[in-house]
């Protein structure tokens, strides 16, 4: 079984939030390749959710649909900082469930 060392985040955020999340993830040394850090790729996306009984969204209301536009944020991840990456994510994200995937890379900056 392959073990792997680098992992790439999907993080989906309001775009006003876009640049304390850099910052947070410049912290913590995400999106570090080779030589380079602070490597990340973002573009635009439509989410829609609705929210629930008992929850507090940061937009849109109880019960109704909501479509927003947002922002697909992609950052790569050492596997041994992901923990820690993930939790300087949620320092700085509005939402109260935050939606980011964790991807397993085979190979990073080749």
């Amino acid at each position: 079984m392959t073990e792997f060392s680098c992992c790439k985040l999907e993080i989906f955020i309001p775009e006003s939030h876009l640049s304390v999340l850099q910052q947070a993830l410049r912290e913590v040394d995400a999106g570090h390749i080779g030589s380079y850090d602070s490597c990340l790729s973002y573009s635009p996306v439509t989410s829609c959710w609705r929210p629930l009984s008992g929850s507090q969204p940061y937009l849109g209301e109880v019960g109704a649909l909501s479509t927003e536009p947002e922002l697909k944020v992609e950052v790569t991840c050492r596997v041994e900082r992901l923990e820690q990456t993930l939790a300087a994510v949620k320092a700085v994200h509005p939402y109260e469930e935050l939606v980011i995937n964790v991807i397993p890379l085979y190979q990073v900056g080749i």
